[in-house]
């Protein structure tokens, strides 16, 4: 069955994992874990069992030059680019905000502006990130992505239980104070936000936040089938919503990614138990395994396991649990 790949809701893979995901590319297949059951699957990366490849990144720079190549094996993307423009205390090991808007508009002359999310991704409000911070900010950068940038994805924290614990820390280590907004709030600077952003002819969508939908505001679909079909399949293709968690609008993916393993460091982060552990894991990661985050000798166990219980079928076109 051919699949929607997502690359990666659940770590950097274009900034940090480039050459381990074009040795995926090169083996045809992928392994990963499902975070919440800890099942194992192996999903076929063939040409011809990939509908399209989500990308997710801070920082595509790294990637630019890796693009060229899996367009020429014959893959079909689209990109989600998260630019916050957060001050860096908040997100500790980005690029320079200048320097990530400056590789999303390489990315739209490579491709197009339909080919690109930007990601406002998300709002804090914070002692130094309050109301007017957030206007202006936003301004900035809506206004050097006009022509380059079609739809811009946002959403407003969300204080997970790990999330919270990060936020706890982060007040205590720099005494800004995290607030948790009202909806009267949201509803008002979101759609200040949207007024911003059609100014420069971008349509806000929101995520997971139907609350926010008005004439003003779509609904955000990050995985999206009806963008995949306008830009690689005219005449139409399978698809259906499967959300992700609640009010999310998803197409139906497959996400090769692995919890904790992010170096970006940033602390609304729900995909990190804790910066350490995921640094740790980036240091040690081994290219050559099929399964992120972990050895090629516990990758090569699990995918003998795999054949062993699957002899006699076509590589990996089914994905297969065991």
């Amino acid at each position: 069955m051919k699949r929607i790949i997502s690359v990666s809701r659940r770590t950097d893979i274009p900034a940090f994992y480039g050459d381990w995901f074009m040795n995926r590319l090169r083996d045809g297949f992928a392994g990963y874990i499902n975070p919440f059951g800890g099942q194992k699957y192996i999903v076929s990366l063939k040409p011809g069992d990939v509908i399209c490849f989500v990308f997710w990144s801070k920082n595509y720079e790294p990637f630019i030059d890796k693009l060229k190549i899996i367009e020429d094996m014959g893959y079909n993307f689209y990109f989600n680019y998260t630019i916050t423009g957060l001050p860096h205390e908040f997100e500790c090991n980005l690029v320079k905000p200048e320097a990530a808007i400056d590789t999303l508009k390489k990315l739209s002359h490579m491709y197009s502006p339909k080919h690109i999310n930007w990601r406002y991704d998300p709002i804090i409000i914070s002692d130094t990130t309050d109301y007017k911070f957030h206007l202006e900010n936003f301004e900035n950068m809506a206004s050097t992505f006009e022509g380059y940038v079609e739809r811009c994805y946002f959403s407003y924290a969300i204080q997970y239980g790990k999330v919270k614990r990060n936020f706890d820390k982060f007040q205590n280590e720099h005494n800004i104070k995290i607030t948790d907004p009202d909806k009267d709030f949201r509803v008002k600077l979101a759609n200040e936000l949207a007024d911003i952003a059609a100014r420069y002819g971008i349509k806000m969508l929101t995520c997971c936040g139907d609350y926010l939908i008005s004439p003003k505001i779509g609904k955000a679909h990050c995985v999206d089938g009806k963008i995949i079909e306008e830009l690689f399949y005219k005449n139409g293709s399978k698809h259906h919503e499967k959300p992700t968690r609640k009010e999310c609008g998803c197409t139906e993916s497959t996400d090769i990614g692995t919890y904790d393993t992010c170096s970006h460091g940033c602390i609304y982060c729900y995909a990190n138990v804790n910066k350490t552990k995921a640094y740790s894991r980036f240091e040690r990661h081994n290219k050559n395994a099929a399964f992120l985050g972990y050895t090629k000798a516990e990758s090569d166990k699990w995918i003998e396991e795999a054949q062993s219980k699957d002899k006699g079928k076509d590589g990996f076109k089914q994905m297969q649990l065991f």
